[in-house]
């Protein structure tokens, strides 16, 4: 088995329902600990590491305008979320002795740093993860924005988008038995086929820069590894 890493330098897109568990909402202490632990292992291969995570465990921005929320405040309402779970993600690291910082795109100087993409590279540069709350700092774009935005900000050659299925498929496979897997696809049939992976502002971001993007299911443990590492698992999407 390979033991030397494949990237230097990645984005894990971390959404805020992986640290559900089996809970409705909220945080799963011990999801919230596995996840970390995951991260721990890749921290010790060299691997500089930056985290975006989402909010939808605790408020969905999105989902709150379909009930009559202004949009701008539903989403900054979702940034703040983000916050939580950053808080938390940094809290179970930092237990584990993985060293962290905590950058929020919105400032708020006594929870967390604020964002500025030459401090974070520094932070990376000297072997700390960097977790990145309040996704853009601006309403209408989803944390899969400030995935890829964060990714070619920071130079990361990678995103890796952790989900609870392990893959591309053409259907959800959830719900579809006869739903068909890509191992590998573009970012253009994304975009024809409608594939609700990331959302079209996310893919042609990483189109324009051709950042790859690696699929995956986040529940198997080791797979963070297994992907930094350059085994074949999940889906990647690039030209």
């Amino acid at each position: 088995m390979n033991n030397q890493p494949r990237f230097s330098r990645i984005l894990l897109k971390l959404s805020g329902e992986a640290l559900l568990g089996k809970r409705n909402s909220g945080i799963d202490p011990e999801v919230n600990s596995a996840i970390a632990e995951e991260i721990k292992e890749v921290h010790q291969l060299g691997v500089q590491l930056a985290i975006v995570v989402g909010g939808g465990n605790i408020f969905r921005g999105l989902a709150a305008t379909t009930e009559g929320m202004e949009r701008g405040l539903a989403d900054q309402m979702g940034m703040l979320a983000t916050v939580i779970n950053g808080l938390a993600l940094q809290d179970a690291l930092e237990r584990k002795g993985v060293e962290s910082r905590h950058l929020s795109a919105i400032e708020m100087n006594q929870i967390a740093e604020l964002y500025i993409p030459r401090q974070a590279i520094r932070y990376l540069e000297e072997g700390q993860v960097v977790i990145l709350s309040a996704g853009t700092g601006s309403p209408y774009f989803s944390t899969d924005t400030a995935a890829a935005l964060r990714s070619l900000e920071l130079k990361a050659e990678v995103i890796f988008k952790a989900t609870k299925v392990d893959g591309i498929y053409s259907s959800d496979p959830l719900k579809d038995p006869q739903a068909k897997k890509y191992d590998h696809i573009s970012y253009l049939q994304v975009l024809e086929k409608g594939l609700q992976v990331m959302d079209a502002t996310a893919i042609s971001l990483c189109m324009v820069n051709k950042l790859p993007i690696i699929i995956f299911n986040l529940l198997k443990k080791g797979n963070i590894k297994r992907a930094i590492l350059g085994e074949p698992i999940g889906s990647i999407i690039k030209e």
